[in-house]
């Protein structure tokens, strides 16, 4: 049985615990886990039926899409209070469900190429940098090994298991443990410059540590200018609604019980109008399954093939 990540779900139990979270706003949280305990077993359900990829795919797509208005909707804009709207970003409330889908879709019904045993996928701290801490006249056992790590909303990695010492019996030693992703993805719900230089800085340093890796950016809706990805260490960014963010005038009615009531037949249009696109999550697959067929170099072979 696979055992997934569930960061949405912690997030949902972290505001619940939450000693500011209004008094009447608990029992819409309390809701919020229920539903949530209800996508993942339909979720479940679906990954069980014997169908092709491609319907899996658009089925779970689906049901992502019903489960988010029903976040959008019947935990934030019928919130009575307006501290869940205006802490959704602090808390983490809703890019975390992009962090618990993507897992789940990189499934061997969906992703046949998926077969080995040793890979970690969804959220994880992964390798970024190796130094060592120490000197000639600052001696530190196993040259003061130190490692950074960096969390990575989305990766496809394996663990690493390194042991340093001064010593060829590895006497004094000093284990690290860490993970190297190989493919990561930042997940955003609105994504704005200052976002998108942040991540390109994410993925200099991943590829600087990895230089086979692939590094994807993923937003829900565009909050800027786009600017190719081909200048920058972003492999591609990924826009799932295929849909700008709606527009700061409409939104700024959203911060109040009574403009949110007011604007809701809107914003539900909106989203419903915009909804996660499967073709964009299918493009993504596509990359995924590029990379993990692609072969390793034989040397023996190039001048018989002609070309590497």
């Amino acid at each position: 049985m696979i055992v997934y990540p569930t960061p949405h779900l912690e997030k949902l139990e972290a505001t619940f615990t939450n000693n500011k979270l209004p008094q009447r706003d608990k029992p819409q949280v309390e809701q919020a886990i229920q539903h949530y305990y209800q996508w993942v077993k339909d979720m479940n359900f679906i990954m069980m039926s014997v169908e092709p990829a491609h319907v899996l795919l658009t089925n779970m797509v689906s049901l992502l899409n019903q489960y988010r208005i029903r976040m959008d909707i019947d935990l934030i804009f019928n919130s009575q209070d307006d501290w869940l709207y205006r802490q959704k970003g602090q808390l983490k409330i809703d890019n975390s469900i992009i962090e618990e889908f993507l897992p789940r879709i990189m499934h061997p019904a969906i992703i046949p190429e998926i077969t080995q045993t040793n890979l970690k996928i969804g959220p994880i701290g992964a390798f970024a940098a190796t130094w060592f801490d120490s000197s000639l006249t600052k001696p530190e056992c196993a040259g003061g090994l130190r490692i950074r790590s960096k969390d990575q909303d989305f990766a496809i990695s394996k663990p690493l298991y390194l042991k340093a010492s001064h010593f060829p019996d590895f006497q004094d030693s000093v284990e690290q443990v860490t993970n190297l992703a190989y493919i990561a993805a930042e997940c955003k719900t609105n994504l704005d410059k200052t976002m998108f230089q942040e991540a390109c800085a994410t993925a200099r340093d991943l590829k600087t540590a990895i230089p086979s890796a692939k590094y994807f950016l993923l937003c829900e809706w565009l909050d800027m200018k786009p600017i190719s990805s081909t200048t920058t260490p972003i492999d591609e960014t990924l826009i799932l609604r295929k849909a700008k963010r709606i527009s700061s005038n409409i939104r700024g009615s959203f911060s109040t019980f009574a403009g949110r009531q007011a604007a809701m037949p809107l914003y539900i249009q909106y989203l419903n109008e915009h909804p996660y696109r499967v073709e964009v999550f299918e493009r993504f697959i596509d990359y995924i399954r590029v990379l993990l067929k692609t072969e390793v170099l034989d040397e023996e072979t190039v001048l018989e093939r002609g070309y590497f």
